[in-house]
């Protein structure tokens, strides 16, 4: 049977999609601050690196076992604007997909092109879920809040205690799930924090996040991932994960100052996270640390397409 990796991964484009990608290569950002276009599409990549990536006239088709949206979903980098190569390159991830009885998820940013990506999919009869917002921080290191006194702090590889630790409080559904997920985050350089609690299995429900002292079992995690920005260096803040019975204690915040704090000494001057637009106390969370929009995303699903766990 034709699977997937036998098929050419070469991308048919035309001379003038080469000629934008070259210009886009050539006209980077002095500054990660100023990320946008195809370096902000890259880096949301690479902070969730699939266990492969083929490149597909303009589009960068993501498969990782079918474990989260990010990592099995096709998204634009630099897709044809005119309708017909635009509807050809749809067709043919379609084709490719099919080949191993799926069916095809796009994400359609809002501040990435091609605009007429979305209509063409809704009028294929793709259903639109998974609308989140993206937002950004500038990371100053002189301005940022100093780490958490008990914060566990791994930076590069991946460590796995925090992969254990991680696991426990943010499992994921699907065969080959925890494989899955190990592989992925095992992808990209990163700083990893976790919080234990005091050992006593009491919070003092302050808010502050200062009822932890790394004697007690895992109570938070979080992940910023630093990758290539343009000519600087984003983190990705994800797997940011507490234990539902110490929720409202101040350790999510906790987590991602400790993460922008670490990221920041490590020479990524701008930080982004995605969060879906329904979790209104975790967008809360973002916004009171300085996080802006940046722009929002959803995902376009084949009718009928088989559920594929979280974002």
């Amino acid at each position: 049977m034709t699977t997937i990796d036998q098929v050419s991964p070469r991308s048919r484009r035309t001379s003038s999609q080469a000629d934008r990608r070259s210009a886009r290569h050539s006209a980077r950002p002095a500054s990660g601050r100023a990320l946008g276009g195809y370096h902000l599409v890259e880096a949301l990549i690479a902070g969730w690196r699939p266990l492969q990536r083929l490149d597909v006239d303009g589009f960068a088709l993501l498969r990782s076992r079918g474990i989260t949206r990010r990592a099995n979903s096709a998204v634009a980098v630099d897709a044809p604007s005119d309708e017909a190569s635009l509807l050809a390159a749809v067709e043919r991830i379609e084709g490719l997909l099919a080949m191993t009885g799926e069916q095809a998820c796009f994400r359609v940013l809002d501040a990435h092109g091609p605009e007429t990506l979305d209509g063409l999919l809704a009028a294929r009869g793709y259903d639109a879920t998974g609308h989140s917002t993206l937002l950004e921080l500038p990371l100053d290191r002189a301005r940022t809040a100093a780490p958490h006194p008990s914060a566990e702090i791994r930076t590069g590889a991946l460590d796995e205690d925090w992969f254990e630790a991680a696991w426990s409080l943010a499992p994921r559904d699907g065969d080959d799930a925890r494989a899955t997920m190990h592989d992925i985050l095992a992808g990209t350089p990163s700083v990893q924090v976790l919080l234990r609690s005091n050992g006593n299995g009491n919070g003092n429900g302050n808010g502050n996040g200062d009822d932890v002292d790394g004697g007690g079992a895992p109570v938070a995690v979080g992940r910023a991932a630093l990758v290539e920005a343009g000519r600087g260096t984003a983190a990705i803040l994800n797997m940011i994960a507490v234990d539902p019975q110490r929720r409202r204690e101040g350790l999510g915040r906790a987590v991602s100052q400790t993460l922008l704090a670490i990221a920041a000494v490590q020479g990524a001057d701008l930080a982004l996270l995605e969060v879906e637009q329904d979790n209104a106390p975790a967008a809360a969370l973002y916004q009171g640390l300085g996080f802006r929009p940046r722009g929002s995303y959803h995902y376009r699903k084949q009718a009928d397409a088989p559920p594929t766990p979280d974002s």
